[in-house]
């Protein structure tokens, strides 16, 4: 099988295992999310993936985009942890702090970490190292990031994203920066993973991406759960692309009613290959630590609810195994 990228080297596809597609796992999302939008402490986030590795899970997929990884490591001033502060410049797009200390993770945990590279959505875009850079500029990042390394380290990211749309419409920078993702896609054969949360500008996405020539199986539609429209989940798998329910944690019965009828939906149509899950921890509050599901919640709760559905247990694991393998290797089906 097709090899994939993890922050430890290249490993066979065949050894993935159970993958969580959209996760993030150090982040600053400060900006928006003051009380709850920082998670950057390392002892904390071993304990969240030791649990998720004791409940069946082998590997994460971290598509913490470049705005949201500075500030998102132990030791962003370097003063307690080797290696001194890293400045952004125009040559990075992940912050190396946060790099290395995914790769310490990883290893400290044995889950196996993926991680993309790329830029956000507005207004996190509207910084003058992004408008003045062209299209191609930043493809040429992009490769480099998933080819030779993330500038200041070795390792290489595994996938393009999350590259977002803020809302219902995508954005003259939001644009370029889409553009960009699909040329870099063209170049490498990497997947592209967005975020569309609330509106169904996942469809403007992919329709945008496959007019640069990205084929539709090198694209991942993220948040669609948050988008309750079944059509819409229904015309994004008829057009070849992944159809990802990505905000899976403890809720509302409705929501987690709305969600396991998403999902099982879109399987009994027939578009078992299209479909993706995840949890997209992104806060404090979405760890077991806070009170939240963490990364294990998918596998421990959210599963057996659709299990009672009468999915059979074959039909999970296609999704939560070789549907992420397809994903990030790149191979048909």
């Amino acid at each position: 099988m097709a090899e994939i990228m993890t922050v430890t080297g290249a490993v066979d596809g065949a050894h993935l295992g159970t993958t969580l597609m959209h996760e993030h796992v150090f982040i600053n999302l400060l900006r928006e999310y003051r009380g709850t939008g920082l998670i950057q402490d390392f002892p904390l986030m071993r304990s969240e993936l030791d649990r998720y590795r004791d409940a069946g899970g082998v590997t994460l997929v971290d598509v913490t985009p470049a705005e949201l990884t500075w500030g998102a490591s132990p030791d962003p001033c370097g003063v307690y942890r080797a290696g001194g502060p890293a400045a952004a410049s125009a040559e990075h797009t992940r912050a190396p702090d946060n790099v290395t200390a995914l790769f310490e993770l990883s290893v400290a945990t044995g889950v196996r970490i993926v991680l993309g590279t790329g830029h956000y959505r507005d207004p996190y875009l509207a910084y003058e190292g992004f408008d003045q850079r062209s299209v191609d500029a930043t493809a040429d990042l992009l490769v480099r990031d998933l080819t030779e390394g993330f500038a200041g380290t070795r390792i290489r990211a595994g996938l393009i994203g999350e590259v977002g749309a803020d809302q219902w419409f995508i954005s003259p920078r939001e644009e370029r920066n889409l553009r960009a993702s699909a040329r870099a896609c063209r170049r490498t054969n990497a997947a592209v993973t967005t975020h569309a949360a609330r509106w169904p500008v996942g469809r403007q996405q992919l329709d945008l991406l496959l007019a640069e020539g990205v084929p539709p199986d090198r694209v991942v539609i993220g948040h669609c759960d948050t988008v309750n429209i079944p059509e819409y989940h229904l015309d994004l798998a008829r057009s070849g692309c992944y159809v990802q329910f990505d905000t899976i944690r403890p809720g509302s019965e409705y929501a987690l009613e709305t969600r396991v009828a998403h999902v099982v939906s879109l399987i009994r149509a027939g578009f078992i290959n299209r479909v993706l899950l995840s949890h997209d921890v992104c806060g404090r509050d979405h760890l077991q630590a806070y009170g939240g599901g963490g990364f294990s919640y998918l596998l421990q709760h959210f599963a057996k609810r659709l299990l009672r559905t009468g999915l059979d247990p074959a039909e999970l694991d296609h999704i939560l195994v070789e549907n992420p393998r397809r994903a990030l290797s790149g191979e048909a089906g």
